[in-house]
């Protein structure tokens, strides 16, 4: 995005009414936590694909470049899918140079999902440093998802994968439906373990473990995180992706903190879900879960007024109320 296309300024938190009582979160740190986390924001992805009117591209370039302006140094910008499965996304290709300038800096990732190895042509075309791949624990979703069974949906991934590492590319792994599938019921976690463990072998760099519709409870967690890693899958290069479905998400994330994970995915306002389980509602808040980490003492470098802002523009563009109880509580906006 230029100079001229930016705003000339951000607005104050005065102006987006976003304030944050004087001491809070109060910090009181808990013995066995990481002191620091890097959240991989997906709202700009994950979160604005599952919306049914297509947001501008200009206003999905001002949403990447406030979150980057917030602190968040992993913001997953878009996805290189064909535009008949995911049409909100169809712009990727007019959206990356927009981000060129964030690009530029060393430090600031900008990921983007590809579904296949024309996906990931384009995105190499587009000088992209970093892919995630989405496969499925479950053969429903992976059908579902995919129209693959999952031996099939990794046999894809896997030119993919080798490509993108031979161009000197992060690659992230996205597992769905580890915790629960709405056709199968409870997926077992030797399942999970055995996919996990191929995606890994193949040459994912991280892998994000997704709560697709939001079941997991965190014994739940502990129990795959421990399988995980005594299966040989190092836990610094474990994610966790969770959605808020029965509010669970923040003391799932809490218990994958206690195991050693210190990646953890969030959405900016708690946009989003997944277009392929109906039953999937919206990611965990990434304002709350700055609010519980900040609260613990564990850096994120995010500054929370500034995201706030940042996620009710973007309800104000989306037309309705941000879902985040953080946002609400700061910007005191009830409904």
């Amino acid at each position: 995005m230029t100079a001229e296309e930016r705003p000339t300024r951000e607005p104050s938190a005065e102006e987006t009414g976003v304030t944050v009582p004087a001491g809070l979160p109060m910090q009181v740190p808990s013995a066995g936590l990481p002191r620091e986390v890097r959240i991989h924001e997906v709202g700009a992805r994950d979160g604005l694909q599952n919306e049914k009117t297509t947001v501008p591209t200009r206003v999905k370039a001002e949403f990447v470049h406030r979150l980057a302006a917030a602190g968040l140094t992993t913001i997953e910008a878009t996805s290189f899918v064909h535009p008949k499965w995911v049409p909100q996304l169809a712009d990727a290709a007019e959206l990356v140079p927009l981000l060129a300038d964030l690009a530029e800096d060393p430090g600031m990732r900008l990921p983007v999902l590809v579904p296949n190895q024309r996906g990931l042509e384009r995105a190499l075309e587009m000088g992209v440093r970093e892919i995630a791949v989405f496969g499925s624990a479950t053969e429903s979703f992976a059908k579902a998802n995919l129209n693959r069974t999952v031996a099939e949906s990794l046999a894809m991934f896997e030119p993919v994968v080798a490509r993108a590492r031979e161009e000197g590319l992060r690659v992230r792994g996205y597992l769905s439906m580890c915790f629960g599938d709405p056709w199968e019921g409870p997926v077992p976690v030797a399942q999970v373990v055995s996919v996990a463990r191929r995606l890994h072998a193949m040459g994912c760099t991280e892998l994000s473990l997704g709560d697709t519709i939001g079941v997991a409870t965190p014994g739940h967690v502990v129990a795959l995180l421990d399988e995980l890693t005594s299966g040989g899958v190092p836990v610094g290069e474990l994610a966790v992706h969770f959605h808020d479905t029965y509010g669970q998400a923040l003391s799932n994330t809490l218990a994958a903190l206690g195991r050693g994970v210190t990646v953890v995915d969030a959405s900016a306002g708690g946009l989003g879900g997944c277009p392929y389980a109906k039953s999937a509602t919206g990611n965990l808040a990434t304002e709350d879960l700055v609010w519980m980490l900040h609260g613990l003492g564990i850096r994120t470098g995010v500054d929370l007024v500034r995201l706030s802002s940042t996620s009710a523009w973007m309800a104000e563009q989306l037309g309705r109320p941000s879902p985040s109880r953080t946002v609400r509580a700061l910007t005191h906006r009830e409904q």
